[in-house]
Formats: C-alpha cells, sequence, structure tokens
C-alpha cells in the first residue's frame, strides 16, 4: 500500500458504508468482526477493521465504547482524475444516490470537469477530470 489511506470510524454501519463504497468503486472487500479478532469491548458482529481494496483504498470500522465516530467538516477527498472521465461520472452519480450534490459535475471555465457530492454517510467527494 502507498500513499494516503482514509479510515473511517462508523456509529455501527461500517460494513454498509463499506458494502456501498465496493458498489461505486469496485475492488476487494475484506472484512474482520470485533468476534474475529477476540475483542469483547462490542458486539461480535461488528466492524473491529475492515478494507476496501482496489482503485480506490478505505479503512473503516465500528467505533468501539468511548471512540468517536465520523463528523468530517471541511474536508473532502479528492479523486481527480484517478479514472476515466465516464468512470468518474458514473462513482459520482452513485455516490450522490441517498447523499446530496454540492455542486454538479460540470465544466470550468478553465477546462476541466468536476463536482462536490456528500454521500450518504457524510463523506465529501470532489471528482472531476481534465479534458
Amino acid at each position: 500500500m502507498t500513499g494516503l489511506t482514509p479510515y473511517l470510524h462508523f456509529p455501527g454501519s461500517a460494513r454498509d458504508a463499506l458494502a456501498f463504497y465496493q458498489r461505486v468503486f469496485g475492488g476487494e472487500l475484506v472484512l474482520n468482526t470485533y468476534a474475529d479478532f477476540g475483542r469483547t469491548d462490542g458486539p461480535g458482529e461488528s466492524i473491529a477493521h475492515g478494507m476496501l481494496q482496489g482503485r480506490v483504498e478505505l479503512f473503516a470500522a465500528d467505533a468501539g465504547p468511548g471512540e468517536e465516530t465520523l463528523a468530517i467538516r471541511g474536508v473532502m477527498f479528492s479523486l481527480l482524475g484517478t479514472a476515466e472521465p465516464t468512470e468518474l461520472a458514473s462513482w459520482f452519480a452513485a455516490l450522490a444516490r441517498g447523499g446530496r450534490i454540492v455542486d454538479p459535475l460540470q465544466a470550468r471555465p478553465w477546462g476541466d470537469h468536476d463536482g462536490t457530492v456528500v454521500d450518504r454517510f457524510g463523506v465529501t467527494w470532489l471528482i472531476g477530470y481534465a479534458v
């Protein structure tokens, strides 16, 4: 693994979030539960560590007792130029389902295309490409 990989702590929805991101971006999903790791500080079926491995990589877990859960402000995950334009447009549309479009994916005066979307889990994505 190279580069920065976000690690998100969810309030009991890590399995759903990672499955959603796998449907959007593809890749392989690896899920380990609290029970798998012998943890007794949360429900056995909760995700202690999950990974989406592929073109877009994410780590996620269900927050344990006393751990803070996902609340992102002033941050967006940028996927500028990380795939072909049609695939990026598909990702944008998929992330918008159940979420909200902040700024539509569109041509910009400088010639590039980009847009911003907040997905249903509260993660903000900047998606775009150069022509």
